[in-house]
């Protein structure tokens, strides 16, 4: 598998990444061991983890994923992979965190990853992450900016010039954002060249075919224009775009095991998004998932797509997309038929 530049950053990273959200909820520890192995040996260097994880969030669960990558890891050799986790940001109920977590200041962003690498067992995380912005912005299936929700947060000044801190101090090598909007991306880049401070690599957010706000928002311009690495999260939709829930809307998965979990995919145009993206890959020769794959893995503002599964069938089905997808003429007959589907049902799951 290919390596690509992460943003501005050294880093090199394979066009699929790893996501580990299910370990420790849904999957064993030898469960996500297993996954770890089969990515790795498919070329995978990339793996992406967070504090907050397994996903639904609870307290009994906290930190259970970056334990799980943390007892694997230490079995690996650490300079040939490139190991990414998050810190959780304040106005989410998860007083487990932290307290909170109250802020994206020094002391709780230090709290914060050194407890991510005593669970993660190694020294240094490659990119670390803001999981979401502090201040109040759409994010999590809301659809519009809201002012009245205003509220207190850290600086992106402060919170840069903290990261600063750890980065000296060796703890990290570089720095993203996630679920991140064209304004906080420029102003972290503003603020990274007026002050001498850590130039963000990427942005990891929401993008498959339900979700193109990264293409329709000004994002996609953002990015390539200021060398910024899109990782894209969700590339199935929760399992929608594999077509389980088409088939079966009771089928086995995060979606009817955890109820109410992913509000973004019970949006109206939902179904007859799918069932229009259905229609497509059965026309040319693919499954639901291979679609959906592919439309990321082809698409030129994606680094890397970060994908996730609950068993190694999943996984592979994901890794072997890679292989499989469409190029040429195929990919550009292919991506017409989508992007007319998209016209009909834009972003429906934003």
């Amino acid at each position: 598998m290919e390596r690509r530049r992460l943003g501005q950053s050294p880093l090199e990273v394979s066009p699929v990444c790893l996501g580990t959200m299910t370990f420790g909820q849904q999957n064993s520890e030898a469960e996500g061991h297993a996954q770890l192995d089969r990515a790795v040996a498919a070329g995978v260097n990339f793996i992406d983890t967070a504090e907050m994880y397994p996903v639904p969030a609870r307290a009994e669960t906290y930190g259970a994923t970056e334990r799980i990558v943390g007892s694997w890891l230490k079995g690996q050799p650490r300079d040939q992979l490139v190991i990414a986790t998050k810190a959780a940001g304040p106005a989410r109920a998860m007083e487990w965190i932290r307290g909170g977590p109250l802020a994206f200041d020094l002391a709780n962003l230090r709290a914060a990853l050194e407890a991510s690498l005593v669970r993660l067992q190694t020294d240094y995380v490659d990119l670390y992450q803001l999981h979401w912005p502090a201040r109040n912005q759409p994010m999590f299936g809301q659809w519009q900016f809201e002012p009245e929700k205003e509220r207190d947060h850290t600086p992106l000044r402060e919170t840069l010039e903290a990261l600063a801190v750890l980065v000296k101090e060796g703890k990290i090598r570089q720095v993203g954002v996630s679920n991140e909007h064209p304004w906080g991306v420029m102003e972290c880049l503003r603020l990274a060249r007026e002050h001498g401070l850590p130039v963000i690599a990427s942005t990891q957010n929401a993008y498959n075919l339900l979700n193109r706000a990264y293409d329709t928002g000004g994002l996609s311009e953002v990015c390539f224009r200021e060398r910024v690495a899109l990782l894209a999260y969700s590339p199935l939709a929760f399992g929608h775009l594999s077509g389980k829930y088409l088939a079966d809307p009771a089928a086995p998965g995060r979606v009817t095991q955890f109820p109410g979990f992913a509000q973004r995919y019970v949006k109206v145009n939902v179904p007859a998004a799918l069932a229009a993206y259905q229609e497509v890959a059965t026309r040319h020769g693919l499954s639901l998932t291979q679609l959906a794959l592919a439309f990321c893995y082809n698409r030129p503002g994606v680094t890397s797509t970060i994908i996730g599964a609950t068993s190694l069938a999943q996984l592979d089905e994901n890794l072997a997309a890679w292989e499989q997808r469409p190029t040429g003429e195929r990919w550009q007959a292919l991506l017409a038929d989508i992007d007319a589907v998209h016209q009909r049902y834009p972003n429906p799951a934003l």
